[in-house]
């Protein structure tokens, strides 16, 4: 699968978890994002409840990410407002999956709930960014980032 293809959220919704790792590891890690996007959790990948679980979760959980690049820093949007909340520092860095350059969002340092959390992003295309979730070190959800051109 080439990294340098558009993909939608409803294509990456059906995609496999053997696939989303091979997009992730193929895709560059691409540049910091600033600015407001909308997040997609894909949970259960390629399965019929994916689209199902993403939707409930964008209702009523996580809606996406607020990026300030200047400062290396982004706030979650979460709950049914999208109240911003949960900081992390944002900076490149080797993954935890393939130990390759990505882009690296910390909740160490920024958040009691979320000090055990690292996502790591690589741009799959233009305004467009697949992440994995870490649990302490391990890899357990995946998740699409869409910034708007």
């Amino acid at each position: 699968m080439l990294a340098t293809a558009e993909f939608t959220v409803p294509q990456l919704l059906k995609m496999s978890q053997d696939e989303l790792d091979e997009l992730f590891a193929s895709s560059p890690a691409g540049d910091i994002p600033d600015g407001d996007c909308e997040g997609t959790v894909i949970v259960a990948p390629g399965t019929v409840i994916t689209p199902i679980k993403a939707k409930l979760m964008h209702l009523f959980g996580w809606q996406g990410k607020v990026f300030d690049k200047k400062k290396g820093r982004l706030v979650n949007k979460i709950l049914p407002a999208g109240r911003h909340a949960i900081a992390a520092e944002v900076y490149k860095d080797k993954s935890w999956y393939d130990g390759k350059e990505c882009i690296a969002i910390d909740y160490s340092k920024t958040s009691l709930v979320a000090k055990w959390i690292r996502d790591e992003i690589r741009q799959i295309g233009p305004g467009m960014y697949l992440g994995v979730v870490f649990m302490g070190k391990k890899k357990t959800i995946d998740f699409v980032l869409v910034f708007p051109e």
